[in-house]
Order: structure tokens, then C-alpha cells, then sequence
């Protein structure tokens, strides 16, 4: 039995990160913005859906595929992008990528990553996605879409959630930024925590790597939200995305998306899939969690294109019941996150953890294949 073995969830992972991270990067990855109310539903919205199976079906095949745009992946994940993964594990960018590649599970990279699009694709031979953060210089968000149309990025990932950075209060009295600027409290923290700090020094202090130069403004005391935040275009309207449709000749997802009118309105401008998202619950605290937003987004869409969902998935049972509402594949985070707290063999281990959690579901619900899943699963009591 390997080392890691004995974790059998990704909340065992999460638990680890929590002993293994210093307390503010670890609340930097688990948090949410403001009270956090968007956070918890996130989880609460899935966890009161109640299935109902079927029997005396012949399940002995689980079938994980899932179908975007008439390529046919393997499994119904995604991972969502995530930026400052570097604050985690020094290479965690990569070690996630890695881990995802050989699963055929889509790496979708960030603009915001601690890893830069060109090195990313150098390093790993498996399908990657693009996020794009629409920023104020137009000509600087051109330029990043043409070198991931250069290095063979398959899709592109336009987030449109993030008109502000969240006010996430736990990063402000944490004092969390890139670049981290080490604080009395960070150094004891770090003190308490030597095998991370070991590796961040050997590393280096990570960076922005696909805006280096761009972001301007370092100041010590703004939040990672906050400058990011301040660079964003605001002002991101129907007309802006049309110009970005034009300049990408593959599939274009439109991430960020929970009202239906909106979902429907970017199939009829020319986007390719809608994945709905709160961010999880690191933007606008408040907001309808994901897996209760999927339903009316699915109504409005129907089958004209692909919808994915994020923000709360924590177990095959999560990717299921997002099937059931809608959801043609489904996206991890945090959950892989939490992994690259042990390199890239924890990341392996999460994604098996869930691929597991998911053949196992679809056996006991009596569906022999994930894309047969449908609403009439969803007890009408749940």
C-alpha cells in the first residue's frame, strides 16, 4: 500500500493542506469572499440533491466518457484554472498538469498562473485550455490569445466574473500578495512550517508569469484579488466579446455564468460552451451556488452546446449529480489544489480518488454510462 493510499478523499487532502500550509496560504486556497455564504452553499447545494437508482441493470463497464465539440474525452473532468498555484508547492502548475494529462483530463491554465502559457506547453503532453482574464490593454489580452493559439492550446476559457477582485477578508488580515512579502507573521509561520518554506526559497518567490510587467502596481497590503482587480477591464461589454470571438478560431467557453438570459445570449453571439461558475464563492458573496444555477441553464441552453460547472465539486458524487442537472463535464480546483500539496503524486491520487468516486456511482445508480446520466436520477424529493 503506498504512502498515499491511506487518503481516500479529497477532503482527507484538504486536511492535510490545513497541517502541511502555513494558515494564511491555506485560507488564501480554502476561502471565499465576505462572509462566505456563496462558499458554504456551494457545498450545502450539492449535498442536499438525493438520487434516485435503478436496478438489475448490467453496470459491470462504468463508461466515464463525455463528449465536447465531437471530441470525446475519457472522463467527464476539467480542472479549472487557478492562479498563485505556486504559493502551494514551487511547480504546482505543472506537477497538476501532469497528473492530468495521462487522465485525459483537460488542464485549463491561467492567465494568472505561476507558470507561463509557453513553458506550460512545453512541459506537458496532454489537452490544455486557455483561461483569458479580460484586462484594460486590449492589445496585451490579443497577444496572450496568439500564443496560446501558438503553442497549441485547444481552447480558450474567457472568464467574465471577475469585473472587481472580491473582497476577501481573510487574504486582508492575512496580508496575502504576490509578490509575497514576507511579514513578521509569515516568517513565523513559515518557521512553523519548514518543509514548505524550504521549498518556496529553493523555488523562488512566484510570480505572474503571463502578465509580468503588465500589472504594474506592487504594493505591499493589496490582496491578490485586489491587484488583479485593478487591472481588469471593467468595462467588458457584448461588443468586447464579439471581438474576442473573432480572434479565436476554436472552441470558446465563456466561464462565470449563472443567469440563463446571459447563457443563452453568448450561445446566440457565437460561444461554443457556457460554464457556470461563482469563481467558488471568491467573487460576489451572496450569489446562487453553481449546482442550483445549472438547472435554469441547461432550460435556457438546451442542447446547443456543452455546459460545464465548478465551484463546491468535492466527490464523484458531485460530478454526477452536476450530470444529472445539466452538466457535461465538470471542473476541479481546490480539490487538485489540495493535492499538489504532495507534488504531483498527490494530484494523481486525488483525480483517481474521483474517477473512482464516479465509476462506483454510476454502478450503484444503475447507469452504465456517464453520459446516460440524466434528470430522471434526481429524486423528486431532492
Amino acid at each position: 500500500m503506498g504512502r498515499l493510499d491511506r487518503y481516500v478523499s479529497v477532503e482527507d487532502f484538504r486536511q492535510l493542506a490545513r497541517r502541511r500550509l502555513p494558515k494564511s496560504v491555506f485560507e488564501f486556497v480554502d476561502g471565499g469572499a465576505g462572509q462566505e455564504l456563496t462558499l458554504r452553499d456551494n457545498r450545502a447545494g450539492f449535498e442536499r440533491i438525493r438520487l434516485l437508482p435503478r436496478v438489475l441493470t448490467d453496470v459491470s463497464h462504468p463508461d466515464l466518457a463525455t463528449t465536447l465539440w465531437s471530441r470525446t474525452y475519457p472522463t467527464p473532468l476539467v480542472i479549472s484554472p487557478m492562479g498563485s498555484c505556486a504559493l502551494v508547492r514551487p511547480g504546482a502548475d505543472i506537477a497538476i498538469a501532469k497528473a492530468a494529462a495521462p487522465r485525459g483530463i483537460p488542464y485549463t491554465l491561467s492567465t494568472m498562473a505561476t507558470t507561463g502559457i509557453e513553458r506550460m506547453a512545453r512541459a506537458v503532453q496532454g489537452p490544455l485550455w486557455f483561461q483569458l482574464y479580460v484586462l484594460k490593454d486590449f492589445d496585451f489580452n490579443r497577444r496572450l490569445v496568439r500564443q496560446a493559439e501558438e503553442f497549441g492550446y485547444s481552447a480558450l476559457v474567457v472568464t467574465v466574473d471577475l469585473q472587481t477582485g472580491g473582497k476577501r477578508e481573510k487574504d486582508l488580515r492575512n496580508g496575502i500578495s504576490i509578490p509575497l512579502r514576507p511579514s513578521l507573521r509569515h516568517m513565523i509561520e513559515g518557521i512553523a512550517h519548514p518543509g514548505w518554506s524550504f521549498r518556496l526559497l529553493r523555488g523562488g518567490l512566484p510570480q505572474f508569469e503571463n502578465v509580468r510587467g503588465y500589472l504594474g502596481d506592487t504594493s505591499a497590503g493589496l490582496t491578490i484579488a485586489a491587484r488583479v482587480g485593478r487591472n481588469l477591464h471593467a468595462g467588458f461589454d457584448w461588443d468586447d466579446f464579439r471581438t474576442i470571438r473573432d480572434w479565436w478560431k476554436g472552441p470558446l467557453i465563456v466561464k462565470g455564468v449563472l443567469h440563463p438570459d446571459d447563457a443563452a445570449r453568448l450561445i446566440g453571439e457565437g460561444a461554443d460552451g457556457v460554464w457556470v461558475s461563482n469563481h467558488g464563492g471568491r467573487q460576489l458573496d451572496g450569489a446562487i451556488s453553481s449546482i442550483d444555477a445549472i438547472g435554469a441553464v441547461h432550460a435556457a441552453v438546451g442542447g446547443q452546446a456543452p455546459i460545464l460547472i465548478d465551484s463546491g465539486i468535492r466527490t464523484g458524487m458531485d460530478v454526477i449529480k452536476a450530470r444529472a442537472r445539466g452538466a457535461t463535464a465538470s471542473a476541479v480546483g481546490r480539490a487538485a489544489l489540495f493535492g499538489a500539496v504532495e507534488g504531483q503524486a498527490g494530484v494523481e491520487r486525488v483525480l483517481d480518488i474521483l474517477l473512482e468516486e464516479i465509476a462506483t456511482g454510476l454502478k450503484l445508480c444503475g447507469v452504465p454510462g456517464f453520459q446516460q446520466v440524466g434528470p430522471d436520477l434526481i429524486s423528486p424529493a431532492g
